[in-house]
C-alpha cells in the first residue's frame, strides 16, 4: 500500500462536513457558543457538584450546610442552642443564639451581610479574616447552595438591638405576598428591581442576637420523594453535641400536623470526646477511657490579600490542637472515628497517620520494656492490627484554614498535622502507660497483655486457617473423625447440631436428615474462655473441633462467607447442666465468632421437658403430648381432664436428650417442620456474658456478693439432693 501524502486538518475538516446534513456542524463551534454561568445559575445547573445528588441524601446535605453554620459560631465560643424545626409543610427552620449575620454593608458589593452571604458564592467569615480560628465552614458557598436550590427562603436576624429579615426566590431577593395562612414558597414574588433592602422588621433587646433561617427545597431540583433523613439528622446531631460539650440541639419533627403531637429529640452532651468514646464502645472496657491532649505550631505558605487586592504568598503560623479519646475492650473490633474541626474524615488523612504512628511505636517500646513479664521473644513482631484489636478511640485535631483533599472533605491533607500528632499522643500515652498509679499501672499491663495475646491469636490463626478448607469429591477431609457430616453442598439449607454428650449423638444420627444435618458432639463441657486467651482456646480439642468445623475462622480473621453451615444450632439437655453448656457455647461465639450470631444464623434447639401419654386419645388426635415447661403441663393436664380425657402417670420428665427415642427426638427438636427453635441474637450473647462473667469470671467478690443477696430467695425444696 502506497503512502498518502499529508492533508491539512481544515481540508480534512471541509471534506467531512461536506455530507447531507452537516453544514449545521461545519465551523459552528466559536466563542459565542460558549456558555458563562453568573451567580448562582452554575448551582442550578449542577447541583450534584455542591450538594453531592438531589435525593434525600442532597436534600440532608443542605440541611447541614445550614446547621454547620450555627455549629461554627458554637465553636468560636458564641453559640448555645441551636434547634431544628421540621415543619408539616416540607419546610425546615434552623435557629441559632449566635451572634447574627452581619447585616451592615460589606464595603466591595455594596450589599448588605445577608445578602452577600446568600447571593455570593465563596464569600464568608472564615477564609482568614479573624472571625473564626477553627470552623466546618471552609468554601464560603453552604448557604448561598442552600439558597440557590430553595424554591423559597427566609431568614431573620437579631442583632444589634433589632430584627432584620430578607426573602428569596431560587436565590434572588425580593419580597413575596403572603397569605394569611402564612408564608408560603407559591405566593406572589416581587423582585429587587434597583437595589436589595434587609427590611427592619421588629427590635430586641441589644444582648439578643441569633439567627434564623427558613427554607423550602426546590421541586424543580430534587425529586418528589426527597425527604430530610431523620435518622442521619439525629446520628449526627448526636456526634455534634459530643464535639462540642455544652452545645444543645434540639430536633422538632412536626411533619405528622398540627393535630398529631411534636416528636422532641434534644441532645447535650457534657463530657465531650471521652463520653463520645463511650457511647460508641462495643463491649466492655480493658481500661478506662484515656484522654490525650496537646498542640503544637507549625508554619505553611499560603496566598494573602494585600491592601490592592492582590494575592501574594506568606509565611503564617498555625496552632494545631490535639484531643485524642480511646479504650480498649474486650473484644476485637476496632471502631475509630476521626474529625477535622467538628468535619468527620472518614477516610483518615495525616492526623490518622500520626495517631497509628504513635499508637504503634509507644505500644511496641513498652511491650519491649516489659518483654519478660509478658513472655514475649525477640522473634514476636507486633503489628498495627494488634494494637488496633478492641480499640474504641475518637481522634480530633481543631485548626485554622485546614486543607482537605477534594471538596468531600473526607481526607485531611495538612502535611504538619502527621507530626503534631504523633509527638502529641506518643507522649501523653507513654505517661498514661508508664504511671505510679495502681489503677493505672493494672489497666496498662492488662492492654499490653492483650496485645500480645493479639500477635499470637493472629499467628495461630495464619496457620490454622490453612488447615480449614472444605472437603470435596478431590480431596480429602482434615475435620474431626466425630463429625457426622451432611450430604449436601448447599450452605443456605445445611445445618450444624453441636450436641451434648456421645449418647445423645447415637440417637440423633438415627433421627437426622442425614441430607442436610451434621453432627458434631462435644464431650462434657468446653473451655471457659472468657478467661482463658485466644492461644488456649485454640488449643482446647472442643473449642478448636468446632471452629474447624464451622471453617470461617476465628476472631479478626473471622469469614461469614466461608462457613461451612447456613444453620448452627446447639442442642443440650434441658438441665441445669444443659444451660450451662449453651452459656459457654454462647461466650465462645460471641467472643470469636460474632458475625455468625449477628447474620441470625445461630440457634439453640428446645427439647420438651415432659411426655404425656394419653390411654383413650380421641379420633385425629396424637397420643401423646410434648411440654416444655412445668407451668406448660399442669395447664395442659387441666385442659385434658376437661375434656374427659385420661393419661398415663406420672407423665415422662426428660432428664436428658438420651432418654429420647429417635422418633421422639426427630419429632419434637429436629425436624423443621416440627421443632421450634430460639434464635440467638447479640442482645442475648450480651446478656449470657454479662452474667457468666458474673458467675464463673476471675473476680471473686462480685459473685459472694451475688450469692449472699440471692439466697434468702432460694426455695431449699427445689435443690436436688
Amino acid at each position: 500500500m502506497s503512502a498518502q501524502p499529508s492533508e491539512p486538518l481544515s481540508a480534512v475538516t471541509s471534506r467531512v462536513g461536506s455530507g447531507r446534513g452537516a453544514r449545521a456542524v461545519e465551523g459552528s463551534y466559536t466563542a459565542r457558543h460558549l456558555s458563562v454561568l453568573e451567580g448562582l445559575e452554575a448551582v442550578r445547573k449542577r447541583p450534584g457538584m455542591y450538594v453531592g445528588s438531589t435525593d434525600s441524601r442532597g436534600l440532608t446535605h443542605c440541611l447541614w450546610e445550614i446547621i454547620d453554620n450555627s455549629v461554627d459560631e458554637a465553636l468560636a465560643g458564641c453559640c448555645q442552642n441551636i434547634e431544628v424545626i421540621l415543619h408539616p409543610d416540607s419546610s425546615i427552620e434552623v435557629r441559632d443564639d449566635g451572634r447574627g449575620i452581619p447585616v451592615d454593608i460589606e464595603p466591595r458589593t455594596g450589599l448588605s451581610g445577608v445578602e452577600v452571604v446568600f447571593t455570593k458564592l465563596h464569600a464568608g467569615g472564615k477564609f482568614g479574616g479573624g472571625s473564626y480560628t477553627a470552623s466546618g465552614g471552609l468554601h464560603g458557598v453552604g448557604a448561598s447552595v442552600v439558597n440557590a436550590l430553595s424554591a423559597r427562603l427566609d431568614v431573620e436576624v437579631d442583632r444589634d438591638g433589632a430584627t432584620y429579615a430578607m426573602s428569596f426566590r431560587r436565590g434572588e431577593p425580593g419580597v413575596f405576598a403572603d397569605p394569611a395562612e402564612g408564608p408560603s414558597p407559591t405566593a406572589a414574588f416581587s423582585p429587587y428591581l434597583e437595589r436589595s433592602e434587609l427590611r427592619t422588621v421588629g427590635r430586641v433587646r441589644r444582648a439578643v442576637t441569633g439567627t434564623r433561617i427558613r427554607y423550602w427545597a426546590d421541586p424543580q431540583i430534587f425529586i418528589a420523594e426527597a425527604a430530610v433523613l431523620l435518622e442521619d439528622l439525629l446520628a449526627r446531631a448526636r456526634q455534634t453535641s459530643f464535639l462540642v460539650p455544652g452545645l444543645s440541639i434540639v430536633v422538632r419533627d412536626r411533619r405528622a400536623g398540627p393535630d398529631a403531637p411534636e416528636v422532641e429529640h434534644r441532645f447535650v452532651h457534657q463530657g465531650g470526646i471521652g463520653e463520645f468514646t463511650e457511647f460508641l464502645a462495643p463491649d466492655p472496657g480493658v481500661t478506662d477511657v484515656w484522654r490525650l491532649r496537646g498542640s503544637d505550631t507549625f508554619t505553611e505558605t499560603v496566598p494573602v490579600l494585600d491592601e490592592r487586592g492582590h494575592m501574594t504568598p506568606s509565611e503564617v503560623e498555625r496552632e494545631c490542637q490535639v484531643d485524642v479519646a480511646l479504650r480498649w475492650g474486650t473484644g476485637y473490633d476496632t471502631l475509630v472515628r476521626s474529625f477535622v474541626n467538628i468535619i468527620a474524615t472518614p477516610k483518615g488523612g495525616t492526623h490518622m497517620q500520626g495517631f497509628e504512628q504513635a499508637l504503634l511505636k509507644t505500644v511496641k517500646k513498652q511491650i519491649e520494656a516489659n518483654s519478660r513479664r509478658l513472655k514475649a521473644g525477640k522473634d514476636d513482631r507486633v503489628e498495627k492490627e494488634d494494637v488496633l484489636e478492641g480499640l474504641t478511640a475518637v481522634v480530633t485535631v481543631r485548626l485554622a484554614e485546614p486543607q482537605f483533599e477534594g471538596q468531600t472533605k473526607e481526607v485531611l491533607g495538612t502535611p504538619a498535622v502527621r507530626a503534631i500528632v504523633a509527638k502529641v499522643v506518643e507522649r501523653e500515652l507513654t505517661e498514661v502507660l508508664t504511671s505510679s498509679r495502681r489503677d493505672a499501672r493494672t489497666q496498662s499491663g492488662a492492654l499490653l497483655e492483650k496485645v500480645v495475646s493479639a500477635m499470637r491469636t493472629r499467628v495461630a490463626a495464619r496457620v490454622h486457617k490453612e488447615t480449614q478448607r472444605r472437603k470435596n469429591a478431590l480431596e480429602t477431609s482434615s475435620l474431626p473423625a466425630k463429625l457426622a457430616d451432611c450430604r449436601t453442598d448447599d450452605v443456605d439449607r445445611s445445618e450444624l447440631f453441636i450436641v451434648e454428650g456421645d449418647s445423645a449423638l447415637g440417637t440423633a444420627k438415627l433421627a437426622r436428615s442425614s441430607q442436610f444435618q451434621a453432627l458434631l458432639p462435644i464431650r462434657g463441657k468446653i473451655l471457659n474462655v472468657q478467661k482463658a486467651s485466644a492461644g488456649d482456646m485454640l488449643k482446647n480439642a472442643e473449642c478448636a473441633a468446632i471452629i474447624q468445623v464451622i471453617g470461617a475462622g476465628s476472631g479478626r480473621t473471622f469469614d461469614l462467607e466461608a462457613a461451612r453451615y447456613g444453620k448452627v444450632i446447639f442442642m443440650s439437655d434441658a438441665d441445669v447442666d444443659g444451660a450451662h453448656i449453651r452459656t459457654l457455647l454462647l461466650t465462645l461465639f460471641f467472643r470469636y465468632m460474632r458475625p455468625l450470631v449477628a447474620a441470625g444464623r445461630v440457634f439453640a434447639a428446645v427439647p420438651p421437658l415432659h411426655r404425656i401419654e394419653i390411654t383413650n386419645p380421641g379420633k385425629g388426635m396424637d397420643r401423646y403430648v410434648y411440654t416444655y415447661s412445668d407451668a406448660e403441663l399442669h395447664q395442659r393436664l387441666g385442659e385434658l381432664g376437661r375434656r374427659g380425657l385420661r393419661w398415663k402417670t406420672p407423665p415422662q420428665r426428660y432428664k436428658g436428650l438420651g432418654e429420647m427415642d429417635a422418633d421422639q427426638l426427630a419429632e419434637t427438636t429436629m425436624d423443621p417442620r416440627r421443632r421450634t427453635l430460639r434464635r440467638i441474637t447479640l442482645g442475648d450473647l450480651e446478656s449470657a456474658e454479662a452474667v457468666f462473667e458474673l458467675l464463673m469470671g476471675s473476680d471473686v467478690a462480685p459473685r459472694k456478693d451475688f450469692l449472699v443477696e440471692g439466697a434468702a430467695a432460694l426455695d431449699r425444696a427445689r435443690i436436688d439432693a
